[in-house]
């Protein structure tokens, strides 16, 4: 999720070296958050390179190693939503085009994710062809706390990650390092953050983009996720988001530390958000393409800003950060499968295509 705000000019900074088109972020103090007018040009250069034969492929990488991207600044959205839901929805719209592009980009497009990726920090690396992920990387779809679900196609990765894996990041927003990242589906490589800048050289100078990576890549430091299987796929078996959490607090009453912490989650985030997330990741697994993904996401992000569960969410943990949301309904118990086909019915002429 990223916001519909004004932008700097040089928070973003787009240059060629030699073959390769580089992305820069820059907006370290806001940990390099990505906002609509970077999303927009991010998505015209993409389409400009893809078709000059100059560039061999893209780098997208951010200032300082705290934070490659983490989402976005949506105090905006908050701000103006109630008012004038059309900008956000406009610019989502568009966000998930760029997302589409990554995706589906005929160059490679290679990632440094160093530092906090999350949301709208996903969308613009996890699609990529060349993912790199180093030992400050923290991965996380947090959007379920703040009364949103997982989008910018991470249904899409979600849906595909090991076993259940993709359900209890996605309901949970469970934080990974660099090998969970790897592990979930996220990422692809690991190399220290002090080896990116040779990486780039290397490239510069005309090396084979996969040579040049293996050369670097090193094996991640050790992660949660593999080791969490067994407990995963016991608590994330169930067909519903209720039944989930019904199988993880038994498995908390029973002395399990990790389902109490995810009980733990579980209770924190919206009861409707939890839902629509199961929902969409579970769907996600029976589609074949990003664009599905990103088109059932788009459903629930366009009601999102007509609605009110994503405002209490973002007032209680951004605005007001007393992290006590009232969320309505309280309760997993109290979420009607009537209100998931609402919040995932066909928006007719306003429904998202890729072109």
């Amino acid at each position: 999720m990223s916001n519909t705000g004004m932008s700097n000019e040089n928070d973003l900074i787009i240059r060629q070296d030699g073959p390769i088109g580089l992305f820069h972020l820059n907006r370290p103090e806001a940990l390099n958050a990505l906002t609509a007018p970077m999303a927009y040009k991010m998505k015209d250069q993409l389409g400009a390179w893809a078709g000059d034969d100059s560039i061999k492929a893209v780098i997208v990488d951010a200032e300082g190693d705290r934070a490659f991207c983490a989402g976005g600044d949506i105090r905006d959205l908050y701000e103006n939503g109630k008012e004038d839901p059309q900008p956000g929805q406009n610019f989502w719209r568009e966000e998930y085009k760029l997302n589409a592009l990554i995706h589906n980009y005929p160059k490679p497009y290679i990632a440094y994710m160093n530092g906090i990726v999350m949301g709208g920090g996903v969308g613009i690396s996890s699609h990529g062809s060349h993912r790199i992920v180093t030992e400050n990387t923290m991965l996380a779809m947090p959007e379920t706390g703040i009364g949103f679900l997982p989008d910018v196609g991470g249904t899409y990765i979600l849906s595909r990650s090991p076993g259940s894996t993709g359900l209890y990041l996605g309901m949970t927003g469970a934080r990974m390092n660099g090998a969970d990242a790897i592990f979930a589906g996220f990422a692809d490589h690991f190399i220290p953050s002090d080896k990116l800048p040779s990486l780039t050289e290397l490239l510069i100078d005309g090396a084979n983009v996969d040579k040049a990576i293996t050369e670097l890549t090193t094996e991640a430091p050790d992660g949660t996720l593999a080791d969490l299987q067994a407990n995963i796929t016991e608590g994330f078996s169930g067909v519903t988001a209720l039944e989930c959490a019904k199988k993880i607090t038994v498995m908390a009453e029973a002395g399990n530390e990790w389902a109490s912490k995810t009980l733990k989650l579980l209770r924190r985030h919206s009861p409707i958000a939890i839902s629509a997330a199961f929902t969409a990741i579970s769907q996600a697994r029976s589609f074949d393409t990003i664009e599905q993904c990103l088109n059932l996401e788009y459903r629930f992000a366009h009601r999102a800003l007509l609605g009110s569960e994503f405002y209490e969410g973002v007032k209680a943990i951004i605005i007001d950060k007393n992290h006590t949301p009232q969320w309505r309904p309280p309760t997993l118990e109290g979420v009607t499968s009537e209100q998931l086909d609402a919040l995932f019915a066909p928006l007719g002429s306003e429904e998202w295509v890729s072109s």
